[in-house]
């Protein structure tokens, strides 16, 4: 079936008018004698250059089809990790919004009636009680100013992030905290891992596939190390090497990538070491 064909078929089956339109405007490009990867190229929010490359790979290969699976595998799979992550999460910080939620009734409602009865005993008041008192008077004084106080650091938090060397030094502090950081070690070297391999088996160079990988990382940090490790490869380290030095890969990791280099199947050991990271987290 043609490719403005196929187009045409996915922009009247689907109820999206967003996804109707861009089908549409993909079949136009196509029409005027432009490449598939071409066409999504002129789409950077919908289609991002690990798309793009591959598309062009599988174009140049004449396997544009067997491309175009595995990016769907390759999707859905980041869906399903994503949504891991989001119940992982969500229990935490269900947990801490009724904590907090529960320590400001207590002190708000709860504390002032018991300080009433203490007052009319008259009895001297131990230390742990007196702090409590203090904590519900301030935030009954102060509370509305504590949350604006709370909205304004989050916000001020959020400009501060979009500066890149303020986000560098974040994403390399985010590293090295205790919890967040191995999950965050974990996150970005199987998704450089799985997108490595696929870029690999579409027939993609390693250098290029090094750098497009590298730009998929949500962390700043764990992306400018791995272009460091592409300028290794490209004076002629081995990936295994390059990867070694930034000291952000497990050993078990490295060792399959390195297995992966000596036997000629470095796209396959990369996708299980992305497996197995991925089980891990």
């Amino acid at each position: 079936m043609p490719l403005e064909t196929c187009l045409q078929a996915v922009s009247e089956q689907s109820e999206k008018l967003h996804v109707k339109s861009l089908g549409m405007a993909l079949r136009s490009r196509i029409q005027e004698g432009y490449t598939l990867s071409d066409s999504l190229r002129e789409h950077p929010r919908v289609f991002d250059s690990l798309f793009c490359s591959m598309v062009a790979a599988g174009e140049k290969s004449g396997h544009l089809d067997v491309v175009l699976n595995r990016l769907a595998d390759y999707t859905e799979q980041r869906q399903r990790l994503k949504s891991r992550l989001l119940q992982a999460m969500l229990y935490p910080l269900v947990l801490l919004v009724v904590a907090t939620g529960v320590v400001t009734i207590l002190l708000t409602a709860v504390v002032p009636k018991i300080i009433e009865q203490f007052d009319h005993l008259g009895h001297a008041l131990p230390a742990s009680t007196r702090m409590l008192i203090a904590m519900s008077d301030a935030l009954q004084a102060s509370g509305v100013y504590w949350l604006a106080g709370l909205l304004g650091l989050l916000v001020l938090g959020q400009r501060l992030l979009k500066n890149p060397a303020m986000r560098l030094r974040w994403d390399k502090t985010l590293l090295r905290l205790p919890v967040t950081g191995r999950v965050a070690r974990g996150l970005n070297t199987a998704r450089f891992s799985r997108t490595l391999s696929i870029l690999t088996a579409s027939s993609v160079p390693l250098l290029e596939g090094i750098q497009t990988a590298a730009a998929v990382s949500a962390n700043r940090y764990v992306e400018q190390q791995l272009l460091l490790a592409a300028d290794r490869v490209r004076e002629g380290s081995s990936l295994r090497a390059a990867l070694a030095d930034l000291r952000l890969f497990p050993p078990m990791m490295l060792y399959m990538i390195a297995s992966g280099e000596q036997s000629g199947e470095l796209e396959t050991m990369l996708e299980q070491a992305a497996v197995n990271q991925e089980t891990g987290i």
